[in-house]
């Protein structure tokens, strides 16, 4: 397999923003499942795109994942503070998974990190569900941040686990 990291085309929104939806509701990652208000926003890569950096993984012109690589703090950072970058809505489809696109995504990601003038860190929210994309974070030198764990939904017991990479 022949994985290649880009940013993701205008004509490929629709297609990943689908991909991504169904990587989270198959993996019974959104807590309303169809209903989720999250799905809008798992789908909306042009927003994304629009405040952020999206990136695909092909091979062979085939898109096997993709993940939004947020630069600085701003309105697609849930977490970043000064001097972070931070990773979020890392997908990659069921049939391609196990063949390294999600680890090319995130190391795509903290390239672009060491590239930014005074960043100085990486960090992203995940949930305990989530086991594959842990040992991705982990094998790449991030570290759990448990003081930064966040709720996103007030009122419910759905807590999102903080990873950050010094770099």
């Amino acid at each position: 397999m022949d994985i290649r990291i880009r940013p993701a085309l205008p004509g490929e929104y629709d297609e990943l923003g689908e991909l991504t939806a169904q990587a989270y509701l198959q993996d019974d990652l959104l807590t309303f499942g169809e209903n989720d208000w999250y799905l809008g926003e798992l789908r909306n890569v042009a927003g994304r795109a629009a405040a952020a950096e999206v990136l695909v993984a092909t091979d062979d012109g085939r898109l096997l994942g993709g993940v939004t690589f947020v630069p600085s703090a701003g309105p697609m950072a849930d977490l970043a503070g000064p001097g972070e970058a931070e990773i979020r809505m890392l997908a990659v489809a069921h049939d391609a998974r196990g063949r390294g696109a999600g680890e090319a995504l995130v190391r795509a990601c903290v390239d672009r990190a060491r590239a930014l003038e005074g960043c100085t860190g990486v960090v992203l929210s995940t949930q305990d569900a989530m086991r594959a994309a842990h040992r991705i974070y982990e094998r790449l030198g991030f570290v759990r941040a448990p003081g930064r764990d966040w709720q996103p939904l007030p009122g419910h017991d759905f807590t999102l686990l903080t990873y950050e990479l010094t770099l």
